[in-house]
């Protein structure tokens, strides 16, 4: 898989915004990795969909005027912004805050340096790690169900407040499976038990 790195020499800026890269890839569907070095600040993108990874270095963010996606993992320095929704096949993490119009989805874990926003549901199978405040289901454009305004996540973690949502933990994997060993186990003590009465009351 290729791996296209982007430098400041790869965008212009006007009127304080950055223009969308215009080069030999179409990036609103790059078959491979992207990797953004140095500090840009906020770039911005019409969409982003990568097959790999997108990663950026430690100041710059990213903002796409459609959605934001990647087959693996979503890493940037400061801020994730989509006007629809940020998925990765892998974890998503930010230094700053998550913020995305439609939902926001992962494989594995969500951690972000601030505060999350989304104006649908947000999910992911690991660990939700963010520092301040997390929304879910703020979309005003029409009324929303309890499930397009549910944080679903393996384990919430950290001291960050739920201030908009409904927050439904399901469990680690491993968890799951330390439990599963209890229920089974339990299973069979309650056998044992149940033959140890049948024997006791034979006498």
């Amino acid at each position: 898989m290729k791996t296209l790195r982007l430098t400041a020499e790869d965008f212009k800026e006007t009127d304080n915004y950055w223009k969308d890269y215009v080069g030999k890839e179409d990036l609103s569907d790059f078959k491979g990795n992207l990797e953004i070095e140095g500090n840009l600040g906020c770039v911005k993108f019409s969409s982003l969909c990568v097959s790999g990874y997108i990663i950026a270095e430690a100041g710059t963010g990213i903002k796409a005027g459609r959605g934001i996606k990647a087959g693996e993992e979503i890493e940037v320095g400061t801020g994730i912004k989509a006007v629809e929704g940020i998925e990765a096949g892998w974890g998503i993490e930010a230094g700053e805050g998550i913020e995305a119009g439609w939902g926001i989805e992962a494989g594995e874990g969500i951690k972000a340096g601030w505060g999350i926003k989304a104006g649908l549901f947000i999910f992911c199978n690991g660990i939700l790690t963010f520092s301040y405040k997390i929304f879910a289901g703020i979309c005003y454009w029409r009324d929303i169900s309890d499930d397009e305004k549910t944080i679903t996540c393996g384990r919430k973690e950290g001291d960050g407040v739920v201030e908009y949502g409904i927050l439904k933990e399901l469990g680690m994997p491993q968890d799951n499976t330390k439990k599963q060993e209890l229920l089974d186990k339990a299973e069979e003590l309650k056998i044992k038990a149940e033959e140890l009465i049948q024997k006791a009351n034979e006498l």
